[in-house]
């Protein structure tokens, strides 16, 4: 039975599907722009893990390409009489539209979310760790396959690990993120990046760098090391907008998650490179509420430094992070204790939109908005 498809961006112009299956099936996919009508294959690789005394189906990723920008594809799984599928690739040139949403989970909260997501017409989602809440049950990990497949097998799914996705059992299972690797692989190749545990990709005239915060991610980490690289290949006159995602926020003025080394301990170590590489927005999850900060860089105002959101209220069953420091910090801007998620809709080169779309609301309300000019495009900013 053919189950769990989602899809992933993987390298310029192709598309990675992934799927798992009960028994043998070929890691092959058939796809063409015409319904039923499947003018191209490509083969890939399948493998399967096990976890204690779990063990997984088969799991199967192709990539296919090059594809065509903005454009409808049809596709099918294995086997040329398996079930269709379609998704729509992104625009090679702006506009585009980033669903944001972090700690996912489970729940009829992760359900409205969705629901929310589907209406937004959006062309990549971005998600700050905490996938499937599974927390070593790893048939929760199917359970989130089939809950997500709708949105997930139809537009690409850029996703980074969280702390729920280490599942490591001292004496067990000593292995870190094996079911998140093993399910969820991301173009750390395509990127030049030694882990699928961070990596970067580019589309839009958007450079969007995922990292990991449960990984080395000292001056001497290969992390580090590969983001120094990663960076200098940028080119803000062809690619004006730079976006970073982690999961344990920078800052934060919520009572949850303080003092964290994760969050801490990374921001002594990037926020200089964050600074000086004039990134745009940094995107994380972890608590679970949104809040969203002014351009900051070293606790204070600065117009050119990122702009910082959290996006931790996906769905998932440990509830909303409710306590927020008093008073409001003068660089927080806006947060509430709330599901829901965001939308970055890069506009043209130099400005952009983000908007809070809170659970409650219809997904025409946007509970807090803000207008972004690219770093790149500000003359006091520029890098010289």
């Amino acid at each position: 039975m053919l189950m769990q498809v989602h899809i992933s961006l993987s390298g310029e112009n192709h598309m990675r599907i992934s799927w798992i299956t009960q028994i043998p099936t070929p890691a092959t996919v058939y796809y063409g722009t015409i319904s039923g009508n499947y003018t191209s294959s490509a083969n890939g690789d399948t493998n399967v893990y096990h976890y204690f005394k779990y063990l997984s189906g088969e799991i199967h990723d192709v990539v296919v390409g090059p594809l065509k920008p903005n454009t409808l594809y049809y596709y099918r799984c294995g086997i040329n009489t398996s079930r269709e599928f379609s998704f729509r690739t992104p625009p090679a040139r702006f506009p585009i539209k980033f669903a944001v949403v972090g700690d996912l989970g489970q729940t009829e909260w992760t359900n409205s979310t969705l629901k929310h997501i589907a209406q937004s017409n959006y062309d990549v989602l971005l998600l700050p760790g905490d996938l499937s809440y599974a927390d070593l049950y790893q048939p929760l990990w199917d359970n989130f396959g089939y809950l997500v497949e709708p949105l997930a097998s139809m537009r690409p799914w850029m996703v980074t690990a969280g702390n729920h996705e280490i599942e490591r059992i001292k004496g067990i299972h000593r292995h870190r993120f094996t079911s998140y690797n093993a399910r969820w692989v991301m173009p750390y190749e395509e990127s030049g990046s030694p882990s699928n545990l961070f990596y970067s990709f580019q589309v839009a005239g958007v450079h969007v760098i995922m990292l990991g915060s449960y990984v080395e991610f000292g001056p001497d980490s290969d992390q580090y090391s590969w983001l120094q690289a990663d960076l200098r290949k940028v080119d803000r006159t062809k690619t004006p907008w730079l976006v970073a995602v982690v999961h344990a926020p920078w800052y934060n003025s919520n009572h949850d998650h303080q003092l964290e080394y994760e969050s801490l301990g990374m921001k002594e170590v990037m926020e200089d490179v964050f600074y000086r590489a004039r990134v745009d927005v940094v995107f994380a999850g972890h608590v679970h509420a949104y809040e969203r900060f002014v351009r900051v860089y070293k606790d204070r105002t600065n117009e050119c430094g990122p702009m910082y959101i959290t996006s931790g209220g996906g769905g998932n069953h440990e509830g909303l992070a409710r306590r927020f420091k008093n008073p409001r910090p003068e660089i927080s801007a806006f947060r509430e204790a709330s599901f829901g998620h965001g939308q970055f809709s890069v506009v043209n080169e130099t400005h952009a939109v983000w908007t809070w779309h809170r659970n409650g609301d219809n997904i025409a309300v946007a509970a807090d908005e803000v207008v972004l000019r690219s770093l790149a495009s500000v003359p006091t900013c520029r890098i010289s």
